[in-house]
């Protein structure tokens, strides 16, 4: 399935960003420019993003070609037919971010997704987001491989697992000291539902956790999205060719 947009964080801090219009709308995108550090100027100053807030729709519009004439990537607020790009419900867990966008179709939806996850992403997310980092050298001559490193994560990181990012403090270190290489190879699933939700908790590690995932025919698009989005997805053929790495086949039981 084609992604309707490609998600991206964007530093602003200290970068043009312009913004026409005036009332609340307006208003609000100049706050969240302001919360990420962006320097907010007007419509003839250089940039390379623009946020156009005018309720009238033929002003908008016009202010939206102009912009676009540029060669800028603009925003025009509740006209997600017209944004290249569309700004998200944030949950701040810093250096966590959360998005949560609808592609420009419903703010409220997003806002009201946000609510939801806020009440489950612990305060200790950021310090565990920094404690990974402080351990990368030390992971890295762990797992030298890319691949197996990623695994080693992925499974540290699962539901109930000694990182799991909702179980509150974790120790990196006390982990990665008593770690034990992850299993590659090839692993195969047959589907009893052709329902995403309907995946064991195991089989959703697997995929989230795969390489590459082969899949017969009758496997839906939507159980191939739960896998990673940069694995490799290729349909299923009578001889794999075997590959370094985890490797996940799906078929219909």
């Amino acid at each position: 399935m084609t992604l309707h947009s490609l998600p991206l964080f964007v530093r602003l801090a200290g970068r043009a960003v312009i913004l026409v219009g005036t009332g609340e709308p307006a208003d609000a995108k100049r706050r969240l420019l302001e919360r990420a550090g962006a320097v907010i100027v007007g419509e003839d100053a250089e940039a390379a993003i623009a946020i156009v807030a005018i309720e009238d729709e033929a002003d908008a519009l016009a202010a939206v070609a102009r912009l676009k004439a540029r060669g800028l990537l603009v925003n025009a607020v509740d006209r997600p037919d017209h944004c290249d790009f569309t700004t998200p419900a944030i949950i701040d867990r810093a250096p966590v971010l959360v998005a949560i966008g609808t592609g420009g179709v419903s703010a409220g939806l997003a806002a009201a997704l946000r609510q939801r996850l806020e009440a489950l992403l612990p305060a200790t997310l950021g310090m565990l987001a920094e404690r990974l980092q402080a351990a990368r050298p030390a992971l890295r001559r762990r797992y030298p491989d890319g691949g197996e490193r990623r695994r080693a994560l992925g499974a540290a990181l699962a539901t109930g697992a000694p990182l799991d990012p909702l179980g509150g403090d974790a120790d990196v270190d006390g982990w990665l000291a008593g770690d034990q290489a992850r299993a590659t190879g090839h692993v195969r699933i047959a589907l009893t539902s052709t329902d995403p939700d309907d995946l064991t908790l195991r089989q959703a590690r697997a995929l989230a956790n795969a390489d590459r995932v082969l899949h017969h025919p009758g496997v839906p698009v939507a159980i191939l999205d739960r896998a990673r989005a940069d694995a490799v997805r290729q349909a299923w053929h009578d001889a794999p060719t075997p590959q370094d790495g985890l490797t996940v086949e799906l078929e219909m039981a």
